[in-house]
């Protein structure tokens, strides 16, 4: 488990600690996952190095990273709550994702944002090196909205 604690924002990989209506109920409106079902929401987080920004009790940010731990980690779901935006939150999850023991050394880390470039640059991420080689399968609408 790793803790990190910047001024009043904790960022804590503790599952116990995440308020999952809090992850379910922003992940059901984020433009990337409209209309997720609360037991996919729970699946993905059983799957994956979990990360949540607290301050006091309080879950204000969230981030998963869906990894074999060895070669490749997928930066996913990652939300600060609006009332806590500007304030540092998304920095500090990109912070304790970075430099988490079990994701150290791995060949390639991957993401998708419509939005966030500039936060994902702060920790290298850039444009991929050979688009044409990226193939994907993706589904318009696999919680029956299209995403």
């Amino acid at each position: 488990m790793i803790e990190t604690q910047a001024e009043t924002i904790v960022v804590a990989t503790d599952r116990s600690r995440l308020d999952v209506d809090t992850i379910h109920a922003f992940l059901r409106t984020a433009y990337w996952s409209t209309g997720i079902a609360r037991d996919v929401v729970e699946r993905a987080i059983d799957n994956s190095i979990c990360f949540g920004a607290f301050e006091g009790e309080r879950q204000v940010g969230f981030a998963r990273v869906i990894t074999d731990r060895a070669t490749f980690g997928y930066v996913s779901d990652v939300f600060v709550l609006e009332s806590h935006r500007g304030r540092g939150v998304g920095k500090r999850l990109m912070s304790a994702i970075m430099s988490h023991p079990e994701l150290q050394g791995l060949r390639r880390w991957t993401l998708f944002t419509r939005d966030a470039h500039g936060l994902y640059c702060h920790y290298g991420f850039a444009e991929g090196r050979h688009p044409e080689r990226l193939m994907e399968l993706f589904n318009e609408r696999p919680y029956g909205v299209a995403v």
